[in-house]
């Protein structure tokens, strides 16, 4: 696992993956902003409230809750526009490191469109689950584990999948699920720290590569 650790590190520092880090930022940013001007010119527009006090409250009250949002959704959104560099950071990862290993093959274009909004979706909605957990003892434990356990299995599988059939790529994860559970471990403390956690999704991607590759070769 550290070996794929620096490995991924090393990958996700070079120049190939900067770009395309900055383009899912990017499409992120673009998507807090749209909401963050579409929330200011509703209040624009619509005075209906008598007190002046009560509208500076409200508008102030908005824009601190557009605050955290911003910094809680950030990381699935930023998974979502991410999820459709995905099968290029796979390839990039495989031809720089695995010349000799058999190549991968892209998800089609609106799969992995799919793909990327439902894993999106599925992070966010669990972490808001878990949201209430973290005024309790065991709320960071448990949000750790939970994203540990859907990184990991996500992540895996991707890799997995360019290069054998679905059911292949679900059965040696299921046979190395402890292994790919605990490598989930990092990318999902990884994904606690802010702006760090912009970088998670190319991270694990090209982690789990690594990670798949390894655990093909030693059942093989």
């Amino acid at each position: 696992m550290l070996k794929a650790a620096v490995r991924a590190l090393g990958d996700l520092v070079s120049p190939d993956f900067r770009s395309i880090l900055w383009k899912a930022v990017g499409l992120a940013l673009l998507l807090f902003a749209a909401i963050l001007i579409g929330v200011q010119l509703g209040f624009y527009f619509l005075t209906f409230v008598p007190w002046p006090w009560l509208e500076t409250t409200l508008a102030i009250g908005t824009g601190l809750g557009l605050v955290v949002a911003f910094f809680f959704l950030m990381s699935p959104v930023t998974a979502m526009f991410a999820g459709l560099y995905l099968d290029t950071v796979a390839e990039k990862v495989e031809v720089k490191h695995y010349p000799q290993g058999p190549a991968g093959r892209a998800q089609p274009t609106l799969k992995s469109i799919r793909l990327a909004l439902q894993f999106g979706l599925l992070v966010l909605a669990v972490n808001l689950l878990a949201l209430p957990l973290l005024f309790t003892g065991i709320g960071v434990v448990a949000l750790v584990l939970v994203n540990a356990y859907l990184i990991s299995r996500e992540y895996f599988e991707m890799a997995a999948m360019r290069v054998m059939p679905v059911e292949d790529a679900r059965e040696l994860r299921r046979q190395n699920a402890m292994s790919v559970l605990i490598a989930g471990l990092l990318p999902a403390l990884l994904a606690l720290v802010p702006i760090v956690n912009l970088t998670v999704p190319l991270f694990a991607t090209s982690y789990f590569v690594h990670l798949f590759r390894q655990a093909r070769a030693s059942s093989a």
